[in-house]
């Protein structure tokens, strides 16, 4: 989410600038990056863009594009947070999506470290559960192949698409 000044036009009275001081701000060409803990174990992204002010009144810049939507779900979650209001759950991964997405990067790294594919299964899976089928004809097996694929692609630049929200066309 990125961060400018408030407009003139649009009244700033209560303005929550204080609460989003970051303690340790990464800094870059683009302004202040930094995280912000929306509580559940849920966090923000949040770029104070280079010149802004940290002390005035700050605004959410939304671009009008496709990710829109989803940026205008996050800045809800954020004015949730700063009245203190319960912040729902970020809704662009299901669990499942969730798990896998994590199986992907565990499975990327075993591989990339030098372990083989049933080395990676048992990892995922548990070494009982693996030992319970003929490795050749597995279903793990091709579940574990699927998932370095996959991870890959997602490294990739794939990991953008799936951050987004599914919409009609």
């Amino acid at each position: 989410m990125v961060l400018t000044d408030v407009p003139s036009l649009l009244p700033s009275d209560s303005n929550f600038i204080d609460a989003l001081h970051p303690d340790a701000p990464r800094l870059d060409e683009n302004g202040a990056h930094f995280l912000y803990d929306l509580g559940n174990g849920q966090s923000l992204h949040l770029v104070r863009l280079i010149g802004i002010d940290g002390a005035r009144p700050l605004a959410a810049l939304v671009p009008l594009d496709a990710d829109g939507l989803d940026r205008v779900e996050a800045v809800s979650r954020l004015v949730k947070a700063l009245h203190g209001r319960a912040v729902p759950q970020d809704t662009r991964l299901t669990d499942q999506q969730s798990r896998r997405a994590r199986h992907m990067l565990q499975a990327v790294d075993g591989r990339t470290n030098g372990a083989s594919y049933r080395e990676i299964a048992e990892a995922l899976f548990g070494v009982r559960r693996v030992a319970d089928q003929p490795w050749k004809t597995s279903a793990l097996r091709d579940t574990v192949k699927d998932l370095v694929r996959d991870g890959l692609a997602m490294i990739q630049g794939g990991y953008r698409q799936l951050l987004r929200h599914r919409r009609r066309s």
